[in-house]
């Protein structure tokens, strides 16, 4: 896969990403504020598509940290990573 292929990927992956952390953020500032929260189901759909970002959130706003079922974004992950290996291996 050339550089031209890789590039929007690449730049996809770094806006949902971004969009995740966001997300994260702002579930927490509303848990501290005693309002609406945005669901798990919803967080972890996020997760999946941005884990980097949702892991970051996790870590940096202390968020999700205890849930047993946030452990699937270390999941989610692992299987961006590989393939984001995979595509740039081929």
């Amino acid at each position: 896969m050339n550089m031209t292929q890789v590039l929007p990927l690449l730049a996809f992956l770094a806006i949902v990403n971004s969009i995740s952390l966001i997300f994260f953020g702002m579930d927490k500032l509303r848990s501290m504020r005693r309002e609406w929260r945005i669901p798990e189901s919803r967080l972890l759909l996020i997760a999946f598509f941005g884990p980097f970002g949702a892991y970051a959130g996790m870590l940096l706003f202390k968020h999700k940290t205890r849930k047993a079922k946030f452990l699937l974004v270390s999941i989610f992950l692992s299987m961006q990573l590989c393939l984001i290996a995979y595509f740039y291996l081929m």
